[in-house]
């Protein structure tokens, strides 16, 4: 009986004490819980490797998984277009995947999926090539299929044709889609047609109908060589065992003289003009307010991230606050600065409502000319724990550690840039972000694209008496509808 008692008392004694520290760690939702330091990213080293025919090979190790990613990063892209041949990167790019080497389209898909793995060629605006993942098992076999399509593809006529009409469909799709006519508009605006940035990279009616296999092959001749060319390599592979099986599949490729590509110089925007493109009935309009921003290598790159994330660059910026959460004018509102080779674009954008589309024009503009006062301290803080505690999920697999490393190859980055990232991030001081303001954004020479219903939107618009008034059919922006059937 004593042992029993004994054990009664133990076991209240027990279930105080656990009640008491259970209480003891109750939560304080007074208040949010602070924030810890940011993550300090530790990666394995980057090492400099290079192929005999002197192709450079990026490659860091991670052996977590047995997994490795690979991008062939070629240094031509739409923005070497020829005159007169808008969309030849493009084009030439889906044409890779559709036969090459020995096998047609169908057979090199079924060998890509035998083996689990996936290859796909790209192309943007600078860089073109052609990126692996594949499992460390079926490395060999991938690594073959890689080459030939990297190296010997075929461009068939025949899928040539079927391109062609995949990508005249999607111009004829873009007619009845207010985002892509406002895209556009706003890009020709900004750089005009003589730029490469000022037309859309897939081509228009002409030049897609114009292209011929041989076109194709020659811009793969003209760029396609391992001294205008980086490949970046992550995943469960060393040195001593990748750089032999890259050599049997890649070392023959021949190096040769690459043409030097120049640009028409780009001119600021020097006035606040509205261009407003009318589509009858349409439910929303698409709004496109902005200038020519600046080049990815500018010295304000990280002020310029932080000023974007406090006006229009994550969900509790100042445009989205209050346009979405304030009036309910739209589902989202933001804005971005596009880092390019090339001075990219600034541009704040959302779809508003019909009816309050003069009032989101005049948020948008309260917005803009806010921006250039000093921030507070709470949201200089908030952006920059923002863009510094969800920088590590960029490296979470061997794919996204490549499109990473591929920045660095592109734009010539040292190898710290991304372990500093953070420290460079929480460098910025308020001064910084109000002086990147006035120097980037002027509400006063702004470039406003408006896609939506003249009939309605039109003389509120007028009223807000921001600028001279453009207006445009959707035909003189895009050009008439294509015709699939050229015999019609």
């Amino acid at each position: 009986m004593k042992t029993y008692n004994l054990k009664i008392a133990v076991s209240i004694l027990c279930l105080c004490l656990t009640c008491s520290f259970a209480a003891a760690q109750q939560p304080d939702r007074s208040k949010p819980p602070q924030l810890g330091q940011p993550p300090v990213l530790t990666l394995p080293p980057i090492q400099h490797l290079m192929l005999s025919n002197g192709l450079p090979v990026v490659l860091l190790e991670k052996h977590e998984l047995p997994l490795v990613e690979m991008e062939l990063i070629v240094m031509a892209g739409s923005a070497m277009d020829p005159a007169g041949k808008s969309g030849l990167a493009s084009i030439a790019s889906a044409l890779m995947e559709e036969g090459a080497g020995t096998r047609n389209a169908l057979e090199l898909a079924d060998a890509i999926d035998f083996l689990g793995a996936s290859i796909e060629p790209y192309a943007g605006q600078h860089t073109s090539g052609v990126s692996l993942h594949t499992p460390l098992t079926k490395l060999d076999s991938a690594l073959a299929l890689f080459a030939d399509m990297a190296l010997k593809p075929q461009f068939p006529a025949q899928e040539l044709d079927r391109q062609r009409k995949e990508r005249l469909t999607t111009l004829i799709q873009w007619h009845d889609e207010p985002r892509s006519i406002a895209s556009v508009e706003f890009n020709r605006v900004l750089y005009g047609t003589a730029h490469p940035y000022g037309v859309p990279t897939i081509g228009d009616e002409k030049t897609l109908r114009a292209f011929r296999a041989d076109d194709l092959k020659e811009f793969h001749e003209i760029y396609f060589h391992p001294n205008n060319s980086t490949l970046v390599l992550v995943g469960d592979v060393t040195p001593g065992v990748i750089l032999p099986k890259l050599e049997k599949a890649l070392g023959e490729w021949k190096p040769a003289a690459v043409p030097r590509t120049s640009w028409p110089p780009i001119s600021q925007v020097q006035e606040r003009k509205i261009y407003l493109v009318d589509k009858p009935g349409a439910a929303q309009s698409e709004i496109r307010i902005g200038r020519i921003g600046v080049e990815r290598l500018t010295e304000d790159y990280y002020a310029l991230l932080v000023l974007n994330t406090i006006l229009g660059g994550s969900f509790t910026s100042r445009l989205n606050m209050n346009l979405r959460e304030q009036h309910g004018y739209t589902y989202g509102a933001g804005s971005r600065f596009d880092f390019r080779p090339l001075a990219g674009p600034f541009v704040a954008s959302a779809a508003v409502q019909t009816n309050v589309t003069d009032s989101a024009l005049a948020e948008f503009m309260k917005e803009l000319n806010n921006i250039l006062q000093p921030v507070a301290d709470a949201e200089l803080t908030r952006a920059k724990n923002y863009l510094t505690l969800r920088y590590p999920e960029n490296f979470q697999s061997v794919a996204q550690i490549a499109n990473e490393l591929a920045e660095l190859v592109v734009y010539k980055l040292p190898d710290n840039y991304l372990s500093g990232y953070t420290r460079h991030i929480l460098e910025v001081t308020k001064e910084d972000v109000q002086r990147v303001a006035k120097k980037y954004i002027d509400p006063e020479k702004t470039a406003i694209v408006i896609v939506g219903d003249k009939a309605q939107v039109e003389k509120g618009i007028s009223d807000l008496h921001l600028g001279p008034i453009q207006e445009m059919t959707v035909n003189e922006v895009l050009g008439s509808v294509p015709v699939l059937d050229e015999g019609k």
